[in-house]
């Protein structure tokens, strides 16, 4: 039986993860698993980039920069000055590997990233925080920039220690709207729920999902996060399965699933196995 495994994330980074997974499933000799895309947030410029020149205008003042995912990264750079470098005195930190690269891609010098080590437990502002709280932040100015709202958690770390915190909206988050070949996916993940697993890296795409489907019974998901799966058990999947935040382990879990069962836990409606790894 093949097993179709859906990624949800944003479609500036579900093709590429679909790539991704695609090779690593390969290179594990994997070949009845069919990858497909179906973005569950959509992510949008805002109307006016103002706010976001005026931060480039002041970036020097900044003693650090948090990014919170790849996107505020793209919308972050989309509104850089034309050949401005960026600031020597200003760090910017990211809350996994693959957010520290596409901050190194965008013109970042490595040595100004900040980010949790690639065998990090998880990837989220708590293990950014492990290692930003080794310095000192009395007095120091933080940016924190996102979408239009946000997980406050580790700017109020950041202010606890004394550092002076503000938020910058690079972008605009909603629900998406469904293409026809969106909407057969649907239909298809409706009617064969053991033939398909979804793969969740937001708690996000999990409310915007119910919002405009039933979750079928034995629908099955793969959570990186103790979060994203508490919030999927919520919505009523009844088999939740791990994985930490890396292709490699993401398509080891997906491998292992493969199946009309596979190896998904928790096999009675809204059980779920504990999670251990950080968003994807």
């Amino acid at each position: 039986m093949v097993l179709r495994a859906i990624v949800t994330r944003p479609a500036a980074q579900s093709a590429d993860w679909v790539r991704a997974l695609g090779a690593a499933l390969a290179a594990q000799g994997v070949r009845d698993v069919e990858l497909a895309a179906l973005p569950l947030i959509a992510i949008r410029p805002l109307p006016d980039n103002a706010p976001l020149r005026a931060a480039w205008a002041a970036l020097a003042g900044q003693d650090l920069v948090f990014f919170v995912s790849a996107n505020a990264v793209l919308h972050f750079f989309a509104a850089r000055p034309p050949d401005a470098p960026w600031p020597a005195g200003t760090l910017a930190a990211a809350p996994g590997p693959g957010t520290a690269a596409v901050l190194m891609q965008a013109g970042v010098p490595a040595g100004q990233v900040v980010a949790p080590a690639p065998d990090a437990p998880s990837f989220d502002s708590e293990q950014l925080w492990a290692v930003l709280r080794q310095r000192q932040w009395a007095g120091r100015q933080v940016l924190v920039v996102r979408g239009e709202a946000g997980r406050d958690w580790l700017a109020e770390q950041l202010r606890e220690a004394g550092a002076v915190s503000s938020y910058l909206a690079a972008y605009a988050r909603g629900a998406p709207v469904f293409d026809p070949t969106e909407q057969a996916l649907l239909r298809a993940a409706q009617t064969n729920p053991a033939g398909h697993l979804w793969l969740f890296s937001s708690s996000e795409a999990v409310q915007h999902l119910v919002r405009t489907w039933t979750v079928p019974s034995g629908a099955r998901a793969l959570a990186t996060h103790p979060r994203i799966a508490a919030a999927a058990q919520a919505a009523g999947f009844a088999q939740v399965q791990a994985s930490a935040a890396t292709v490699a382990s993401v398509a080891e879990a997906v491998a292992d699933a493969r199946g009309a069962a596979g190896s998904a836990v928790g096999s009675e409606p809204g059980q779920a196995r504990s999670v251990q790894s950080g968003p994807l």
